[in-house]
């Protein structure tokens, strides 16, 4: 007697071939894609760094601000990538469909896993070139950092499941969402830190969600910032609305997915 499998392990077989699946696609560019997949991340920071020495020249920061381009560049890289590359997942992979045991959401899951995977590469690269050349790697709540990042990426996994539902059925969403990526790196706290903004701006941006996650993640990383502009109740909202919704629309709409 064949004895049947239970819904987890097979959901458990359908995300191992959806990762391996997706993993190859992202580098089936060859070596350059492969490259270029890693090296972005040190072209914005070396890009922002020789800004910064053009504006201000070499002045001292209270911390070393190749170690913090760094880290918040992986983490917003890592959120616009989940979102972008979930944006297209349900018809890119529509094929799949035709197997029961494969469901819409899975693909958003696995290309969610996909892009943790590759970050957590990135995160090992950095650490090792950080402390090859010296740099300022110390971190002060090790805990509450990796809370972000986990939290970051609980929003962004919400986040683009709305937007993937949506774009199943507007094309223009998915279209639009570059433009809303770049806007948002500029509001967002990846390249400076609110404190060091006027109180007027900073009460305007830190209704940006993503803004909050960027201040939590380096406000626990280094000693001289903190997290007082930090609003946990706000993202906790914005997690739980979207994660709901997202939800919802998806749970309405499956057949309706599937059958596009």
């Amino acid at each position: 007697m064949i004895k049947k499998r239970s819904s987890f392990k097979i959901f458990l077989a359908v995300q191992h071939a959806l990762f391996l699946r997706e993993l190859s696609m992202r580098f089936s560019s060859g070596r350059m894609g492969m490259f270029w997949t890693f090296f972005e991340p040190f072209f914005q920071i070396f890009i922002f760094v020789l800004i910064k020495m053009a504006l201000f020249g070499s002045s001292e920061n209270s911390f070393d601000f190749a170690v913090f381009l760094a880290l918040n560049f992986t983490a917003f890289n890592m959120f616009k990538n989940i979102v972008i590359k979930s944006t297209a997942s349900f018809k890119a992979n529509k094929a799949l469909f035709l197997y029961k045991q494969v469901k819409p959401i899975d693909t958003i899951i696995a290309r969610t896993m996909v892009e943790v995977f590759i970050t957590s590469i990135i995160i090992l690269i950095f650490l090792f070139l950080g402390f090859y050349f010296d740099f300022d790697m110390q971190v002060e709540d090790l805990t509450m950092v990796s809370l972000g990042f986990l939290w970051l990426i609980v929003f962004a996994f919400a986040f683009s499941l709305v937007v993937a539902v949506v774009n199943a059925f507007i094309d223009s969403i998915g279209k639009l969402l570059g433009f809303l990526m770049t806007g948002l790196m500029f509001a967002s706290a990846v390249f400076y830190s609110m404190n060091r903004l006027p109180i007027e701006v900073q009460n305007l941006l830190m209704y940006n969600p993503v803004a909050n996650f960027m201040e939590m993640i380096h406000g626990y990383y280094f000693e001289t910032l903190d997290d007082r502009l930090v609003s946990y109740n706000y993202i906790f909202l914005w997690t739980i609305i979207l994660l709901y919704m997202g939800l919802w629309l998806y749970i309405k709409l499956e057949k309706r997915i599937i059958s596009i």
